[in-house]
């Protein structure tokens, strides 16, 4: 973490896939000389692959500083730690399962400096995911960071001001969705989603909208069982303990009709149910946050755009966001965490009489 000799806070940002447009949205958020007097940005990457992007897109007084490991970080620099040695062909656009595992070279050096706190949050630039580890189960950075952390009960939620969506199911095929929508799942779900609120968002008493699965919520039973057997027994113990948890709400109108103004989280079924209105409403200022893990990561909520990758276009917005994010959840869970020590300034957090 900071130390005395750097009050910065330290924040970790992956390149992504070199072939996306990782590299570029990283110079354009980074080249804001006023940045560095907010944090001290950390690239791990490699030299070459960001030295051509920064002359491809003719940015030249973007300077950074190659260091050997985090230890040699300069404070109020841009810094940059190469995670592999070998020369690459670099081909914007193109997706390659060739270049595409140096993606994991340095999501995975990352990780474990974020692991030994040298870190004090990890921002991770796109990636594709059918590139970055061939061959394996990989889905996403949220399933590698839940397993590199053991961690159960993590969340991806996706962030932009006061509208947060939070999904119930991740990255999973279509065909799956309903068997993997449990009472404990869900329990855990908006669990994690409380916690976060009031720890990560400073929200002591948050109230939450449950999405339903099937169409109009089910329609009674008539459009399938789920909404009325699962879902609808949750929200109703939540709100019996005295949470704030309320539906399960017909998604096709909820959030064009502005309902979703009403809560300070909204929790979907499954990835496109919540994906499609917070990118539609969202997209360039949208973040993806994993909740749940005992270390800060965000994203930004687009992919590697290998159309537009090296042309110069890509829009810095979202992940200039994500590394906002990442530096508010770091100060409120240090002020949360204080305030618990105190339990008097805590049930003035949480709202308790």
């Amino acid at each position: 973490m900071s130390n005395e000799k750097d009050e910065l806070m330290r924040i970790g940002i992956t390149i992504g896939d070199v072939h996306g447009i990782g590299p570029e949205v990283i110079i354009k958020a980074l080249a804001d000389n006023r940045m560095n007097q907010m944090f001290t940005p950390v690239i791990y990457g490699n030299t070459k692959v960001i030295s051509h992007y920064r002359k491809l897109l003719q940015l030249q007084d973007f300077n950074f500083n190659t260091v050997p490991s985090a230890e040699e970080i300069i404070p109020k620099k841009i810094n940059l730690i190469n995670c592999w040695d070998e020369e690459i062909k670099l081909e914007p656009g193109t997706a390659s399962k060739e270049n595409g595992p140096y993606a994991m070279q340095a999501l995975q050096t990352a990780t474990t400096d974020l692991a030994l706190a040298r870190m004090d949050a990890l921002v991770t630039a796109p990636i594709d995911k059918n590139t970055i580890a061939p061959g394996t189960s990989f889905t996403g950075h949220t399933g590698f960071l839940a397993n590199a952390f053991n961690t159960k009960d993590y969340l991806m939620f996706l962030v932009s001001g006061d509208l947060r969506v939070a999904l119930a199911t991740e990255h999973v095929p279509v065909s799956q969705i309903a068997s993997l929508i449990t009472r404990e799942r869900l329990h855990a779900k908006i669990a994690s989603m409380i916690r976060s609120l009031q720890r990560d968002f400073g929200i002591g008493k948050p109230r939450i909208a449950v999405l339903g699965l099937n169409p109009h919520a089910g329609d009674g039973g008539v459009i399938g069982r789920e909404d009325g057997e699962v879902i609808a027994p949750v929200v109703k113990e939540c709100f019996e303990k005295g949470q704030m948890v309320f539906g399960p709400y017909p998604s096709d109108g909820f959030f064009g009709s502005g309902q979703h103004t009403k809560f300070d989280a909204v929790l979907a079924m499954y990835h496109d149910q919540g994906l499609i209105p917070f990118k539609t409403l969202a997209f360039e200022s949208g973040v993806n946050f994993t909740a749940g893990l005992p270390v800060v990561r965000t994203s930004p909520d687009h992919g590697t755009a290998y159309d537009i990758a090296g042309k110069g276009v890509a829009s810095e917005s979202s992940l200039r966001e994500a590394i906002y994010l990442a530096i508010d959840i770091v100060n409120r869970r240090k002020s949360f965490d204080a305030a618990i020590a105190n339990p008097l300034k805590f049930s003035k957090l949480s709202g308790e009489r």
